[in-house]
């Protein structure tokens, strides 16, 4: 089993600090993504919307989540001393499982059979989605 990613909280107080302190790295990675795609001024202020900073801080914020990667038998292992609700995306005869521990008691899972990069990003927007969009 390995584990990858910065971002694990134990509270909701702690993710919506987390997600608020990278506000400002996503501003400067939307700021020099349109300065490479040669925004000028107006163009910029046009595209440039609060809500694409947003989608870029959400983006952020997910790809900096915690993630356990392991084969079927350790997840089931952990699973067994997890106190708390745990969703599994994907087919239960597959070897490998990905898994996120949210706050408040929830976690989200995902197999994989191969391709471990793949389906932590895949997790980490589910996590996002189920976890933390609503708390952020």
């Amino acid at each position: 089993m390995k584990t990858v990613g910065t971002f694990s909280f134990e509270s909701t107080t702690e993710a919506r600090e987390a997600y608020e302190s990278i506000g400002p790295a996503a501003q400067t990675v939307v700021r020099e993504v349109a300065r490479a795609m040669a925004f000028d001024r107006e163009e910029y202020g046009e595209r440039v919307t609060g809500d694409v900073v947003e989608t870029a801080r959400d983006a952020l914020f997910a790809s900096l989540l915690e993630v356990s990667v392991g084969s079927r038998e350790a997840f089931e292992e952990w699973r067994e001393s997890y106190d708390g609700e745990v969703t599994v995306a994907g087919h239960e005869r597959v070897d490998n499982v990905v898994w996120h521990v949210g706050p408040a008691g929830q976690a989200v899972a995902a197999t994989f059979q191969n391709e471990d990069d793949a389906a932590i990003a895949t997790l980490r927007r589910q996590a996002f989605g189920r976890l933390y969009r609503d708390l952020v």
